[in-house]
């Protein structure tokens, strides 16, 4: 079965790579054939062939045909904002005026102007950039010669050619619509859910846990081609966008079900936690006729869900069966529900979250809602095409800054070096700008590695196939599937893959740039000159090193997290939900930069640890799905308290608020505490200021005020408080509170609705006591990491730092 499956993974990567390949060369080709072989007239206004292949390597790299459409867009954006103000200041200025120092001041001042915008396409500010030095670098080169409208018109049509290009690889032999590809990958993440569902029941109904973490183990392998299916559908939300018009005439378009795929994806975690907590299956949920068999019933039940789960493209409510029936009208003999029991009712609230979620998204059920989303996405499609707003936001302030320092830098150094090539220092840093920070030497690594290997390759070539231009191209066709391998790769990436083949690209489609051997190190020797310059900038503009970002960042999530828990309660449900979305983007926020500290080299400083972070990240992970389902959970008994409306019900509800309160308190003292703690980094200078402090404090007969009482709650709170003093509490109102249903016909679903929602929400403040204390000893384990010579206690480092903050009193 593995083994079938790892082929399986494998044919699918190589058909990937030969498709991305084969429309990469294609696109390529189309340029080639049309700047050696092209009509005169033609080949004189696309002066620059070289930027056109750098167009169609931005543009069709993994690109739909929606993808396509769009980049025809964005190039005409782009030069709307390189090439049209070149054009004017070329003609005030004068080609003939220009110097090295101006010509790098210029590009600088264009570049700032490009990044600055916030809503701007990064490839439409590539593209531009990419214009930019283009066009005031060769003014510079040829001098009086260029003429100062006609020269940056004619970088755009380069531009032009390689977006031209893009659009009939895409669209011949066949068409690679964004549309498919959704429909395929909904297909397969469909059946993979499916699997995993049937694996998550089996470990459920396991006899023993050895078998149960087996199929955990299988389950959570499959895990992973699910997100990647799941991150692909959702990445083509705006290719479909732009394929909706030419798509409908074929009838073929079809809406992006990525959150409602997320939804699903969330809930089989749900299941999985569940399973890390689940003992067995409770035995008062056995029919007493099976009592040699106390599984059967529950197994009868999921089965029933697993055959009811909908397709994902067509979603069709079904009624629940005779024996399902059944099984759900027995869950109120679980009263009194004990602690033993909340995992499997989480388990059975998360199936009927996913049977609930699916028929909420069903078409008929809310065909009205549809329309309305449709109008929606119709709205925003006019929009994004007819207008774009420039947003100026004061954040964007420093990442131009940046941006145009090392643009004009590189240009500067690069013309300094060689006139003639001065272009290709400022070409790579123009088409590599990034949205946000970056592991910065390792991107630089790849990208040089790139550029070498692919500048090699076609020098190689070149000196094989010496002037036959038709087997130089044929020779790219194995090059472009090596470095779709490469873009895959976890040592180049996406940024050494395209550097690998713009290197080999510009090689073999070059045309009276003097002997390949010349031309290819005078590349590699402007590539390093400009890379280095946007290494240099980013030290200089960028010191603070994204491993003490992601101390930063941690200390913020704990944050928002402490903020997210205290309001949690069945009258603010609203307020609960916005937090756990800021949450939720802070812990995303949080892989990032844990993402790049760890591709970050050390240096003299300190390794990063990277496993005790990727601990944190997957508590802080779980945390955001627990708060998802207690959300879920309250929203339910707040829907279904509105059937009844009695004095009785009201104070048993105010009693479980009071609970939730208790928790929230218990809770956000440990929360609060290990916010604090998570910024320290030397406990020597802690000491050091404490003994300080301690001195001044004796000296002046005075008294630190009282620690705060979160401390010593921090201090005498362990799991056990937790489990025995909140959710037992929690409990005993949540069984007086479904003692005030009275069991008839009409009351057996509302009751076993409220019993799982009541489970769910004590398993969720259960979980979350529980990985907040994992936090705690993850975060102790990461200070004893950078203290190895101190002895960690984080009572005594809480005391210190609330004595160092007090002031004193007299």
């Amino acid at each position: 079965m593995a083994s079938r499956d790892e082929s399986d993974r494998s044919r699918a990567v190589w058909r990937s790579c030969l498709a991305a390949a084969f429309k990469t060369g294609l696109a390529c080709t189309i340029v080639g054939c049309t700047t050696l072989y092209g009509p005169e007239a033609i080949r004189r206004e696309i002066a620059f062939p070289a930027f056109s292949y750098v167009t169609v390597i931005l543009i069709v790299t993994d690109a739909t045909l929606g993808d396509t459409l769009r980049g025809c867009w964005l190039a005409f954006y782009a030069s709307f904002q390189g090439v049209f103000p070149a054009i004017l200041s070329l003609w005030l200025i004068g080609p003939s005026r220009l110097t090295t120092s101006t010509t790098a001041a210029l590009v600088a001042v264009s570049a700032c102007l490009v990044v600055l915008p916030e809503n701007t396409h990064l490839i439409s500010k590539r593209i531009a950039l990419g214009q930019i030095v283009i066009v005031y670098v060769i003014g510079f080169i040829n001098g009086m010669h260029p003429e100062p409208i006609m020269h940056p018109i004619r970088v755009a049509a380069s531009t032009a050619l390689g977006v031209v290009a893009c659009v009939l690889a895409l669209l011949f032999p066949y068409r690679s619509l964004a549309c498919h590809e959704v429909t395929e990958n909904c297909k397969l993440f469909t059946e993979n859910a499916s699997e995993r569902l049937k694996l998550i029941v089996k470990a459920f109904l396991a006899e023993d846990n050895k078998s149960r973490q087996a199929l955990i183990s299988q389950e959570k392998s499959l895990s992973v081609s699910g997100t990647k299916l799941l991150h692909s559908i959702k990445s083509k939300q705006e290719s479909m966008q732009w394929e909706r018009f030419l798509v409908m005439f074929f009838k073929l378009y079809c809406t992006n079900p990525g959150e409602r795929l997320q939804n699903l994806e969330r809930i089989l975690r749900g299941m999985e936690i569940s399973l890390t907590n689940c003992s067995q299956i409770p035995v008062r949920l056995a029919d007493p006729e099976l009592e040699n068999d106390p599984t059967s019933s529950v197994e009868e039940h999921i089965s029933n869900q697993i055959k009811r789960m909908p397709p994902v493209m067509t979603i069709i409510q079904e009624s629940q069966t005779e024996n399902d029936m059944k099984f759900l009208q027995k869950l109120h003999t679980i009263i009194p529900v004990t602690d033993k029991d909340l995992p499997f009712l989480f388990f059975l609230f998360c199936l009927k979250l996913l049977q609930g979620k699916s028929a909420a998204t069903s078409p008929k059920v809310s065909g009205k809602q549809g329309s309305n989303d449709s109008e929606k996405q119709k709205k925003w499609h006019f929009g994004d095409i007819c207008s774009i707003p420039i947003r100026i936001n004061k954040r964007r302030l420093m990442p131009a800054f940046k941006s145009s320092l090392s643009l004009g830098l590189a240009v500067l150094l690069g013309l300094m070096y060689s006139k003639e090539n001065g272009f290709w220092a400022g070409l790579p840093v123009a088409i590599s700008l990034a949205s946000g920070r970056e592991a910065t030497f390792k991107l630089a690594n790849a990208k040089a590695q790139g550029t070498v290997i692919g500048t090699v390759y076609g020098t190689i070539c070149c000196f094989i196939f010496g002037k036959y231009i038709k087997l130089r191209f044929l020779s790219l066709l194995p090059w472009f599937i090596f470095s779709k391998f490469l873009c895959k790769s976890k040592m180049y990436g996406q940024a050494g893959g395209i550097s690998a083949v713009i290197g080999a690209v510009l090689i073999l489609g070059r045309e009276n740039f003097g002997p390949p051997s010349e031309f290819a190190i005078a590349r590699i020797v402007e590539t390093f000159i400009g890379l280095s310059c946007s290494i240099m900038v980013d030290i200089l503009l960028q010191p603070t090193r994204a491993a003490t970002m992601a101390k930063i960042q941690l200390s913020t999530t704990i944050g928002t997290l402490h903020k997210c828990v205290g309001i949690i309660s069945f009258s603010t449900i609203s307020n609960f939900e916005e937090g756990q979305k800021q949450f939720k983007f802070q812990v995303n926020e949080l892989g990032k930069i844990i993402g790049e500290a760890a591709a970050e080299p050390n240096f003299w400083f300190l390794p990063f640890n990277s496993a005790c972070y990727g601990k944190l990240l997957e508590s802080l992970s779980k945390m955001v799905d627990l708060l998802f389902f207690g959300a879920q959970a309250i929203k339910l008994l707040e829907q279904e308290s509105r059937r009844i409306d009695s004095t009785q019900w009201k104070e048993t509800v105010s009693k479980l608020d009071g609970d939730l309160k208790l928790f929230k308190e218990t809770a956000v003292s440990a929360i609060k505490c290990l916010e604090e703690i998570s910024l320290i980094k030397s406990l020597a200078a802690l000491d050091k200021e404490f003994e300080t402090r301690k001195g001044s404090l004796d000296l002046e007969l005075g008294k630190r005020r009282p620690i705060d009482p979160y401390v010593v709650q921090f201090s005498s709170s362990s799991e056990a408080d937790w489990t025995v003093k909140n959710v037992n509490s929690f409990l005993r109102h949540s069984d007086e509170l479904l003692s005030h249903i009275n069991i008839g016909k009409d009351e057996e679903e509302f009751k076993n609705q409220v019993i799982l929602s009541l489970g769910a929400l004590a398993f969720c403040i259960n979980s979350i006591a529980r990985e907040t204390k994992e936090i705690e000893k993850v975060i102790k384990e990461v200070l004893q990491w950078e203290n190895p010579s101190s002895q960690v206690n984080l009572y005594d480092i809480l005391c210190k730092i609330h004595a160092t903050a007090n002031t004193v009193t007299i």
